[in-house]
């Protein structure tokens, strides 16, 4: 379980998705707002180095996966990005109150198994009027998807590291204190919609 966890699914995975151009737009996209003290969580294999703005010299990063970080560092050489690097989970953060401007994840809460912990977390590290950005995948409004997206969620978690397609993320992020400010769900040509469907957001402490 271990070799898979740290060894063969970081390959996996990194190798599944760096290609993927829709997923690299909206990975930019979900970063091109961010800015001050930023945290990213769910660092993985730092794929979205090569998308922060140009202003973006340093971030904080949260990974509870070492085999992660390996195959992060050569990315974090070649940007020049200077990345404080965490291995804890997201569901106990071990920065103070009211210290980040911004915190970003992409395609991570639909992998964090206490997620609204981890999204209370957000609230409490993020300094008020601080911007939570996400681009997640999840629970599709039509019950016909959505349904099938039920039944196949045991068996795609256990595959994919504990990978959730049928989480509400709106549902979620609003429900942890934030006040949702935009949201879109693009639509990813090239992956089905069970596993497809996108939250692309934004979201604001307020107090």
């Amino acid at each position: 379980m271990k070799l898979w966890r740290e060894w063969m699914f970081p390959r996996l995975m990194d190798m599944s998705v760096r290609g993927n151009a829709e997923l690299q737009t909206l990975r930019a996209r979900t970063l091109d707002q961010s800015h001050g003290r930023i945290l990213e969580l769910g660092f993985g294999t730092g794929l979205n180095l090569f998308h922060y703005p140009a202003a973006v010299n340093r971030i904080v990063a949260v990974d509870p996966n070492p085999g992660m970080a390996v195959l992060a560092r050569k990315r974090i050489a070649e940007t020049g990005i200077d990345v404080e690097h965490h291995q804890v989970t997201a569901e106990e953060l071990p920065f103070d109150a009211s210290s980040f401007d911004s915190v970003v994840c992409t395609l991570t809460l639909c992998s964090i198994p206490r997620v609204e912990d981890s999204l209370a977390e957000v609230r409490r590290v993020l300094k008020p009027g601080g911007q939570f950005l996400f681009f997640e995948h999840g629970r599709h409004p039509e019950v016909r998807v959505s349904r099938w997206q039920d039944r196949l969620n045991p068996w795609w978690g256990r595959i994919f590291d504990g990978c959730n397609i049928n989480r509400d993320m709106r549902r979620l992020v609003q429900g942890s204190g934030l006040a949702l400010t935009a949201l879109e769900n693009p639509i990813l040509k090239s992956t089905p919609r069970s596993i497809g469907y996108c939250y692309l957001g934004r979201a604001v402490r307020e107090t």
